[in-house]
């Protein structure tokens, strides 16, 4: 057999490292800095409203991402995810308004805040999985809840807490406009470091962990060790996703961070990917733009003849809710491993095009 039958078809990476590489070919890493310097000039042509959403979609994949760290790479599970971007949050208002110390390093030591609380609940969950596990983090989502409202020194308690806008060398970025570049910084540098983890020794083990943790102990990892650490950088990036979201808003209370923000957190890693950054930001995005979609057809719906029947209008209160949890369910039955694999089917389709493999 003549060595050019031996090639493989379309794939010709012939080293770890570049199996490991963030971008898979130079044309993928020229069109990545491309796409940043386009949003970089976002401002001067897009309104205010999809701002918003940009900037939505960038503390909460920051979030996301620490979120299927946790479960798309260790394999572990978390329902109190919810709770830490919570906790990020007030404690980055807090860190502002109580030691007088500028924002813009109260956002990254927020994280570190949240990170050691999410050791913590995090050291007897290392020991436990499956069903357990989920448990265990269901109550941190709850007594971190229940401290939200009891702390009126840290929270506000029921009157929450004001987060001042950050301050750069005298200038406030107080409008969608000035906090889309802090949005956009922060996006870029956490998902490029998120990307470089799981590409580390550390990450590699993160793998191991979750694909098989009793051939990964035998191969000298320590299954503790790394859950707890997982645990602490998923609670890191939800600090930070929280503390952009506090200094965004400029208010934060209690209310926003129930086990319902838990769910859709998780919903955000299940319909992008489990153990995909790319898929971390299609999930993001889906979930995002998902209530602005049905907001819109509502509305339509609302001005129809349906509209002004009685249940009708009380079931569309709450359609988001009702459109959230079968989304989910869609997906794990038709689409399980999320729109990451969908993606890469796709590109598949045309790298080996015409052939069939």
């Amino acid at each position: 057999m003549s060595s050019l039958t031996m090639r493989p078809c379309g794939d010709f990476r012939t080293s770890y490292k570049q199996d490991n590489t963030i971008f898979e070919t130079k044309t993928i890493r020229i069109m990545a800095v491309v796409a940043v310097l386009l949003l970089m000039t976002a401002p001067l042509f897009v309104d205010g409203y999809f701002l918003s959403l940009f900037i939505q979609m960038s503390y909460l994949g920051i979030a996301a991402l620490g979120l299927n760290i946790l479960v798309g790479y260790t394999g572990q599970i978390s329902l109190g995810h919810g709770a830490f971007f919570g906790f990020g949050a007030f404690a980055s208002a807090w860190l502002n308004t109580s030691m007088q110390i500028p924002v813009f390093l109260c956002i990254p030591l927020a994280g570190f805040l949240t990170m050691a609380v999410g050791m913590m609940f995090g050291m007897p969950a290392a020991r436990i999985k499956g069903l357990y596990l989920a448990i265990a983090t269901l109550a941190a989502q709850f007594i971190i809840e229940d401290f939200f409202a009891r702390a009126d020194w840290f929270s506000g308690g029921s009157s929450g807490s004001m987060a001042e806008p950050i301050n750069l060398f005298g200038f406030v970025f107080d409008t969608d406009q000035s906090f889309y570049y802090i949005a956009l910084f922060a996006f870029v540098f956490m998902f490029i470091w998120g990307c470089n983890l799981i590409r580390s020794r550390d990450g590699r083990a993160f793998v191991a962990v979750r694909d098989h943790y009793l051939s990964a102990e035998i191969m000298g990892v320590k299954l503790n060790k790394y859950r707890l650490l997982s645990f602490g950088v998923s609670s890191f990036y939800a600090g930070i996703g929280g503390a952009l979201y506090a200094h965004y808003l400029g208010y934060v209370s209690a209310e926003g961070f129930t086990i319902f923000l838990s769910i859709q957190f998780l919903a955000m890693i299940i319909i992008g990917g489990l153990g995909s950054v790319k898929g971390t930001m299609m999930g993001v995005i889906f979930m995002v733009l998902l209530p602005e979609v049905l907001a819109g057809g509502v509305g339509m719906m609302k001005e129809t003849t349906w509209g002004n029947i009685p249940m009708v209008i009380d079931g569309l209160a709450f359609i988001k809710e009702m459109t959230i949890g079968l989304v989910i369910i869609l997906f794990l039955i038709f689409e399980p491993e999320g729109l990451a694999h969908r993606w890469a089917q796709v590109k598949n389709y045309w790298k080996f095009y015409p052939f069939a493999h």
